[in-house]
């Protein structure tokens, strides 16, 4: 079965190099387009599509908008963020408001049919330009403030991180490791404790210093 893609740009000429690309693959094919952000979220409640490619800068409703109500209104389609902007706040905005992926516009034809084929299996994907960025803030930050280098969590701790970041529930990760709800959040709790972390995007960043997001 095809993966079932939704094209978001209010650039013609841009949906119209996607949709070639995407339905040049055997595996994909674009199944509808909208040239703002509110025609976005209704299409996307029709289609119900494996993966939107979101345009951030959009009339009407931005990308970072439409992310926020798409994440509520069609939480089974994952949003790939596509955009020219290579500020780390609008990765920060868009990975908190929902999306799986974040893809620079300027990026190789082939990076984007890699992200939609990653956000489709249930995997976080950032663009390799941002990933060099983002560890290095993070080492600054942690060396700053004097964190050390290496972390003394459990096994177990590292397999909830891990799982977070990835995008899982603690709900899902419960059942993926066989454990209760409580035992999950403690597990959570006391690694963010470790690592003197306090958000969902701070284990992102985490994760990214293990490498655990570029993953196959």
């Amino acid at each position: 079965m095809k993966l079932r893609v939704m094209l978001a740009d209010d650039h013609e000429m841009i949906r119209e190099g996607l949709r070639l690309l995407v339905n040049s693959q055997a595996d994909m094919e674009t199944v509808g387009e909208a040239e703002n952000g509110r025609k976005a979220v209704a299409l996307a409640q029709e289609l119900r599509p494996d993966v939107i490619v979101m345009d951030v800068s959009m009339p009407e409703l931005n990308g970072l908008e439409a992310t926020k109500r798409l994440r509520t209104l069609c939480p089974d389609s994952k949003i790939l963020s596509l955009t020219r902007h290579t500020e780390r706040a609008y990765l920060h905005q868009l990975l908190e408001a929902g999306a799986s992926g974040y893809l620079l516009k300027q990026s190789a034809s082939q990076e984007l049919l890699r992200a939609i084929r990653a956000v489709a299996a249930g995997q976080k994907y950032l663009d390799p330009a941002m990933t060099e960025h983002l560890v290095e803030n993070a080492v600054s930050r942690r060396t700053a403030r004097g964190a050390p280098a290496d972390t003394d969590l459990s096994k177990r701790e590292q397999e909830v991180l891990r799982l977070i970041a990835w995008g899982y529930s603690n709900k899902e990760i419960a059942a993926r490791l066989e454990l209760s709800v409580k035992t999950v959040e403690a597990h959570k709790a006391n690694a963010m404790r470790r690592l003197n972390i306090h958000s969902r995007i701070d284990i992102v960043r985490y994760a990214l210093l293990q490498g655990w997001l570029r993953e196959q």
